[in-house]
């Protein structure tokens, strides 16, 4: 009880503020996953365009904040994409894409729409043409060496996963690799990783899958 009074205050407390008309910040983890890789030289990713590249899940989890005057503490939300080419290819158009949205079971009816809201904000065109809203349990789990991210899922129900580890310098192939591709979103900070596991189960959006060992994954923070 005395936890939930804290939380409660928390966000009575923030809903005050907005009242008042200060701005808002939103804050938390993220995490991202595609079918290319995002850490990689030239070649292997100039062998990857138009190929592959099209997917991605991108996941958030609110450590604090609150969006439309609705406090998200601790909720999360997570977005999985099927693009028209590869995404972050600048010579090539990945639009339209489409989109499926997935909301904290534990979100009410109105934080739902202020994640969906959120997500879109954050996602921009991506978003665009979102063909389902599921809602199902939305768990994130982070874990950090000296400083910096080791470990971080993500797990929304049965319908989506990331499951990440720090690179390693088993993980530099040709001696070239940058980050070839950004994050598909604004972020305060973000990595690059391996994804251990990209998994997506859904049949709306005409194809699923499940990867593993491709250094196509980023790991870190927003703030809004």
């Amino acid at each position: 009880m005395r936890r939930l009074f804290f939380i409660t205050a928390a966000c009575l407390s923030l809903l005050a503020l907005s009242s008042t008309g200060l701005a808002q910040q939103i804050s938390g983890d993220y995490i991202e996953s595609r079918s290319a890789d995002v850490y990689t030289g030239a070649c292997v990713a100039n062998g990857e365009v138009n190929l592959t590249g099209d997917q991605a899940i991108l996941g958030w989890k609110v450590k604090k904040g609150d969006w439309n005057g609705e406090c998200l503490d601790g909720l999360g939300v997570v977005a999985v994409v099927k693009a028209n080419a590869t995404l972050g290819d600048v010579y090539n158009n990945p639009y339209p894409a489409k989109a499926v949205l997935i909301v904290d079971e534990r979100a009410s009816a109105d934080q739902r729409q202020a994640l969906i809201s959120f997500a879109k904000e954050m996602g921009g065109a991506l978003f665009n043409d979102v063909v389902r809203v599921e809602v199902a349990s939305i768990k994130m789990e982070v874990t950090h060496d000296g400083g910096h991210f080791a470990k971080v899922s993500m797990h929304a129900g049965n319908i989506a996963a990331i499951e990440t580890r720090g690179m390693t310098k088993l993980d530099h192939l040709c001696g070239n690799e940058t980050t070839f591709y950004p994050p598909l979103t604004d972020t305060v900070h973000a990595m690059p990783a391996v994804a251990e596991l990209d998994q997506y189960a859904g049949k709306d959006l005409g194809v699923s899958w499940k990867m593993s060992g491709k250094r196509s994954a980023f790991v870190g923070n927003f703030s809004r």
